[in-house]
């Protein structure tokens, strides 16, 4: 992967710290007490619900990045499983092959040729580059929960938090003994990224360690999968659209 551009890293700490003591004194605990008390069916259509609704956006960036057959496959997956997965709970389009994947707009611009960005660590939200906030600032409208009532935005909202926090503790693990937790977090964050959105075509990912580009890394909505490896195929900008500089 390419150097990290990290020119707010002394803010970007104190906020990892903040998010830190958060996660220790609330997200993990109550995880852990979702893991106990819900039993693992119903954890599952948790998960499936929040998945399906993620389609959407995959919709719309994958027709913006010119992958038609993505899109297909994402609008297919949303209505089979919206109908005859009961809203859903349940994921049939699996059952019969329908591939998974997940495309936001950050990886639209990233495809487009905005590669490099400054990384940034938000409150709560965890890891990001500025690219990336652009990227969750549009693809917000477009999340159907929007057209739910504040109340049930807000139940949705704290759900989808703690089934994504209880993903990641079998993660945990991996920043016990870390001699820097900081530069572990936001490495192997930005290496997943990289790869999320240039797959294997990226030389500057060539050597990076599996367990970055299948293991969901704390905080979040980083709880994504990586995508397939895509086949020899190139990434290249569309004509008439300039590259922006690396903010």
């Amino acid at each position: 992967m390419s150097q990290i551009r990290d020119p707010w890293e002394k803010y970007n700490r104190k906020v990892h710290e903040f998010n830190n003591v958060i996660d220790r004194a609330i997200l993990r605990p109550v995880a852990k007490a979702y893991i106990r008390v819900v039993p693992r069916p119903i954890r599952t259509g948790i998960s499936n619900f929040f998945r399906n609704l993620s389609q959407p956006i995959t919709v719309i960036n994958a027709l913006l990045q010119g992958k038609p057959d993505i899109a297909a496959n994402a609008t297919m997956r949303f209505a089979l499983n919206s109908t005859f997965g009961l809203g859903g709970l349940l994921d049939p389009a699996s059952k019969i092959n329908i591939p998974s994947e997940q495309e936001d707009f950050g990886q639209t611009l990233g495809t487009w040729g905005w590669k490099q960005s400054r990384y940034v660590e938000l409150p709560m939200f965890g890891p990001r580059t500025l690219r990336d906030v652009v990227g969750m600032v549009v693809d917000r409208p477009l999340n159907p929960t929007r057209h739910f009532d504040p109340e049930s935005q807000t139940g949705i909202g704290v759900l989808q938090v703690v089934d994504i926090r209880t993903q990641l503790l079998s993660v945990d693990s991996m920043r016990e003994g870390a001699a820097d937790d900081y530069l572990l977090y936001r490495d192997s964050w930005m290496q997943r990224r990289s790869f999320q959105i240039f797959g294997d075509d990226d030389d500057d990912d060539k050597g990076v360690p599996a367990y970055l580009l299948t293991a969901p890394v704390p905080m979040a909505e980083m709880a994504k999968p990586a995508p397939t490896p895509k086949k020899n195929k190139k990434i290249k900008p569309r004509r008439g659209v300039s590259r922006p500089p690396a903010y």
